[in-house]
């Protein structure tokens, strides 16, 4: 990269993380340590107050030469106002100590009227959008730069969203668009993102790796998946087949740590587009060169839209948890998955790397102050960089072993309801008669906890990226291809698929002294539905209400699932003796109606994010599926109730 090379002082963010009146976490990532200052309005106050980001406020990471990410958390000595706007700017000192404010480096992020963004901290959690599987190469529109327009049509403070819960899949490790690797490929080299050396593949370094004939749309050849590499299946597993990387959109599967870096600034911020430049497909084969034309029109509508997903970002606080893409498609799905992958030193770094990124991306600002020493031991990473941009590779490995020994990925905040957010990925209950068999999304131990974190609620929020109660025929067909041997095809993770696990749920949903009021936010599906559920012979509850809404910018093959939806109807109704015959045959489950949907349907598909108001009990009192592509909103409805709904509509989209 040239050494004139201008690179804005700002590559992405800010993205509003956890905030309270007593303090505020900001993520942003820049090209250099930056000295700020942050300035916050209050609505109706004469003058806004300044602070001075020292050290002690502000820490800044290195994952590159020219890449520096932040991590603001600002305590606050006199609590911000609730129901209330608050303007905010961010200010950048330059070498000749002027300053710049996001009107400058981020002018995308203010309102139409120019105005600075803002946020409103809400005493209650009784707003909430959700939403998860966001793909940017998806042929759909993009439900978080919906949310901008939702968020401009809030006229009073307090109709504010409290929070956006981001359910999992916020990028698609495992899934990438050639373009899109082509632009990853851009920035490492314009941000002199760190590279690393690499154990047990067929490549040594991150440089070979880019430059491998096979690097794109052929990564399965490097990969050690090895069904497709019989080198690595030969060396490492004696001939014997032992799959890995398991989805079939594994052909330009990331694998180092700049390359997931790089698709986290790609995901987030239109200025990483700009950086990455004109993108010029490499040599390609005729099938190839088709896909990449189709991927490369999609993600120009993707891109096109972005400014507009980073300003919603930028006006409201934003909490995230990891899902299998996130890192890589069926993630520990079961205990011979685990030993298969982290006994491969490739495969578990791949894996180590994508869930580095998600600590430095996603899991900060979710639970600060348990992220310390996973910051402290990046930065030590820097020191070990050599003359070539390398990180050395014991120290690599150390910190990998590190976050796959880290146990602290779920987060609970003490709101009004209480939100608990579940890790259900890095502790889960393996079958160890059948190790092939799918793991409990949690084990006994992390239950249990879940369990004391309920004790004496009223209400709560439960985030479960994967429904707790999903789609029985769906689940029965994964249940059918497990029998098989075949659980890999499915994707057979779901809360039923193991008997101990299952069974534990549904003993805390039962316990006397846990809350009376559940609100369950799920996403993973790529279909969107709402469950009404009742423990049978409990007229005093509690009362659940399975809320999923996915994907953002994924959506399912639709004739599949208009039949899967009407064989559901048909065998499982509500009276249905098949019932019986599974794990929740103790509860009543009522699917509610999607408004705008054909005659009888349940399931809900297209792009879009779920909005939930709750009442003063915890309990939901509206239900909304905003659709992506502008088109009215769907309301999810109980049964014989839809004429006495009105369709949402929404407000227009800015630009």
């Amino acid at each position: 990269m040239p050494a004139d090379f201008p690179l804005p002082d700002v590559l992405a963010g800010p993205i509003l993380r956890r905030l309270t009146p007593e303090r505020l976490l900001i993520w942003l990532v820049g090209s250099r340590p930056l000295p700020l200052s942050l300035s916050l309005h209050a609505e109706g106050d004469a003058e806004a107050q300044t602070i001075a980001l020292s050290e002690r406020h502000c820490r800044a990471v290195a994952v590159g030469k020219f890449a520096w990410i932040h991590y603001l958390d600002v305590r606050l000595d006199t609590p911000l106002p609730q129901d209330t706007r608050i303007a905010y700017d961010l200010r950048v000192r330059d070498a000749s100590d002027g300053e710049q404010g996001i009107a400058h480096w981020a002018p995308h992020l203010l309102a139409d009227d120019g105005a600075l963004p803002h946020f409103v901290l809400r005493p209650r959690l009784d707003n909430l959008l959700y939403g998860s599987c966001r793909k940017p190469h998806t042929a759909c529109p993009d439900a978080l730069a919906h949310v901008d327009g939702l968020l401009a049509a809030q006229a009073r403070p307090e109709d504010m969203p409290a929070m956006m819960m981001l359910c999992g899949d916020q990028v698609y490790a495992d899934d990438v668009a050639g373009p899109s690797l082509v632009a990853i490929h851009a920035l490492i080299g314009k941000l002199a993102l760190y590279g690393e050396c690499l154990e047990g593949g067929v490549v040594k370094d991150s440089a070979q790796l880019y430059t491998h004939p096979d690097t794109y749309y052929r990564r399965e050849a490097l990969l050690p998946d090895i069904r497709a590499n019989e080198a690595l299946r030969e060396r490492f597993f004696g001939g014997v087949r032992k799959p890995v990387f398991t989805t079939n959109s594994a052909h330009n599967h990331l694998i180092t740590l700049a390359e997931v870096l790089a698709m986290y600034l790609l995901a987030w911020s239109p200025t990483a587009w700009e950086i990455a430049g004109e993108l010029a497909p490499p040599a390609l084969s005729p099938e190839h060169a088709n896909r990449w034309a189709k991927e490369k029109q999609s993600l120009a509508a993707f891109v096109a839209t972005l400014p507009r997903a980073a300003r919603a970002m930028a006006h409201v606080q934003t909490l995230m948890i990891f899902d299998d893409h996130d890192v890589t498609d069926d993630w520990n799905l079961s205990a011979q998955w685990e030993t298969c992958a982290y006994g491969h030193p490739f495969s578990r770094r791949i894996v180590g790397n994508a869930l580095a990124a998600y600590a430095l991306c996603q899991g900060w600002g979710n639970r600060p102050d348990a992220f310390g020493h996973l910051l402290d031991a990046a930065q030590a990473l820097t020191d070990t960089v050599d003359d070539q941009g390398r990180i050395a590779l014991s120290a690599h490995d150390h910190w990998v072993d590190t976050l796959l020994a880290f146990d602290e990925w779920h987060y609970v905040l003490d709101t009004q309801p209480k939100l608990v957010v579940l890790n259900t990925r890095t502790q889960r209950w393996h079958n160890r008669r059948l190790p092939g068999r799918p793991s409990g999304l949690m084990d006994w131990e992390s239950l249990s906890a879940l369990q004391q974190d309920l004790l004496g609620e009223e209400s709560a929020i439960v985030v479960s990226p994967a429904p707790m109660f999903g789609v029985k025929l769906i689940e029965v067909v994964q249940r059918l291809f497990t029998w098989a041997g075949h659980p890999l095809m499915v994707d057979a993770e779901n809360w039923m698929a193991h008997r101990g696990a299952a069974q534990v749920m549904m003993n805390i949903f039962r316990h006397t002294r846990t809350p009376g009021n559940y609100v369950i936010l799920s996403g993973d599906v790529h279909y969107s539905f709402v469950y009404d559920i009742h423990i049978r012979d409990r007229e005093d509850g509690p009362r659940l209400w399975q809320i999923t809404s996915s994907g953002m910018k994924n959506e399912f093959p639709r004739r599949l699932l208009d039949w899967l939806d009407r064989a559901n109807r048909w065998l499982y109704s509500p009276r249905s003796p098949l019932n019986w015959l599974t794990k929740r045959r103790h509860l009543d489950i009522d699917p509610r109606v999607p408004d705008r949907a054909r005659a009888g349907e349940r399931l809900w598909n297209g792009a879009g994010i779920g909005q939930v108001w709750l009442d003063a009990q915890g309990r939901p009192s509206r239900i909304v599926q905003h659709n992506a592509d502008g088109s009215p909103s769907t309301c999810f409805v109980p049964r014989g109730t839809e004429s006495l709904h009105t369709t949402v509509m929404e407000p227009e989209a800015r630009v």
